[in-house]
């Protein structure tokens, strides 16, 4: 597994990240037997990037990375986790990045991570009652106490970024990206690429409706989000299916591929001739990881709230993209003159013919190349700390 630089934090990650929100309970039960085996086996083909949240079962699925990778030497893996919500009575969640449950967070998933720092820390969220300012102030103080080594945020717009950084620059970004949803290319992957700000992205197989292993009668376990979410069910969720499966015969027919290795390849297209590294995250664990983004993870992020499907866009929070003429021709010659699709599909294929080196397992992809830039890392970064 090839590893690039991680932006500004200068980390040296796989391309692939393993992403554990599955493992907090929001998409059902969780069988930790195979989360710990499926995390080993990663670990086993030189993923080192590991990616989970205080926020993912408020220590269940921390406590299922500790698990897994005792006994491996703490410098050989990327850790990262968020902070920044707090549980609600009732079982919800509120966004908090005030420092005094900053700091307590970072406590607390320290002891279920079960390690004395964090690799990786990044706001969850941003949070409308706290000033950036004291946010990125704790986390100042945070990473010269030494329990974290690195500070990002994630779901933060330009905008908010600029902000946080005027107090501690930001160093990575974690938004959603996927083919069907592709609005940080407007603002957001530029402003990262002009930063040297890294970028690990969530969704980039639209949490599983881009793998084409869903149909109409999948049915979700108790407790998966999607089972009450507008994109999984009813006439929306039929006409994405009819769009996946007229993707799925392109990419086979035209590309040679699969729709998911085609839909992990597509959302990370150069944005500029000198493109920047992408990083995600797999569904059921995994992800691209990198710096500097170009023109990845699909729909809602875990805690994002949901909006009213629209009639004509099969993800109604997507901000559309223009179409790509050469491709939706070829697309219909290949599909045999099918043209339900060609509106959404022509926001995601793209003719520029960009993409990334390929697919990743359980879901993500690889990601582009970025040149060196100056950075600093702590001078304790290099010290061994097994876990356990």
């Amino acid at each position: 597994m090839n590893q690039i630089r991680l932006g500004r934090s200068n980390l040296r990650v796989s391309r692939i990240a393993f992403g554990a929100w599955e493992l907090g309970g929001d998409w059902g039960a969780t069988d930790e037997s195979a989360a710990i085996a499926t995390i080993r086996q990663a670990a086993d083909h030189d993923i080192n990037f590991f990616d989970t949240a205080q926020g993912y079962g408020f220590g269940a699925s921390e406590q299922l990375i500790a698990r897994a990778l005792v006994g491996r030497p703490r410098d050989k893996v990327v850790i990262t986790t968020k902070g920044g919500l707090r549980p609600t009575p009732g079982g919800g969640v509120e966004r908090d990045a005030s420092p005094d449950w900053v700091r307590r967070g970072v406590d607390e998933s320290l002891k279920a991570l079960g390690t004395d720092y964090v690799d990786l820390y990044q706001i969850h969220w941003p949070d409308p009652k706290t000033p950036f300012a004291e946010t990125a102030g704790a986390l100042a103080d945070l990473v010269a106490a030494g329990k974290i080594r690195h500070v990002g945020v994630s779901n933060f717009d330009a905008e908010q970024m600029e902000d946080f950084s005027r107090t501690l620059p930001v160093e990575t970004l974690q938004p959603p990206y996927h083919l069907f949803r592709r609005d940080i290319e407007a603002s957001v992957l530029p402003y990262t690429r002009d930063h040297d700000i890294g970028v690990l992205v969530y969704g980039p197989l639209a949490h599983g409706l881009l793998s084409g292993a869903m149909t109409a009668e999948t049915k979700f376990p108790p407790g998966d989000w999607r089972a009450k979410s507008d994109v999984f069910k009813g006439e929306l969720y039929r006409r994405n299916l009819r769009i996946v499966d007229a993707l799925a015969r392109f990419a086979e027919f035209e590309l040679g591929t699969t729709v998911a290795a085609e839909g992990q390849a597509e959302v990370a297209p150069a944005m500029l001739p000198d493109p920047p590294e992408l990083a995600g995250e797999e569904p059921t664990g995994g992800g691209r990881v990198g710096g500097r983004p170009r023109p990845h993870q699909y729909g809602r992020d875990d805690h994002e709230q949901p909006t009213q499907p629209d009639q004509t866009d099969p993800f109604p929070d997507e901000a559309p993209v223009a179409p790509g003429q050469e491709v939706a021709q070829r697309r219909a010659s290949a599909l045999g003159g099918v043209d339900e699709v060609a509106g959404p599909a022509d926001k995601v294929l793209q003719p520029d013919g960009h993409r990334v080196a390929g697919p990743s397992p359980a879901g993500q992809g690889e990601v582009g190349r970025r040149r060196p830039v100056g950075g600093t890392q702590p001078a304790h970064a290099a010290r061994p700390q097994p876990f356990g």
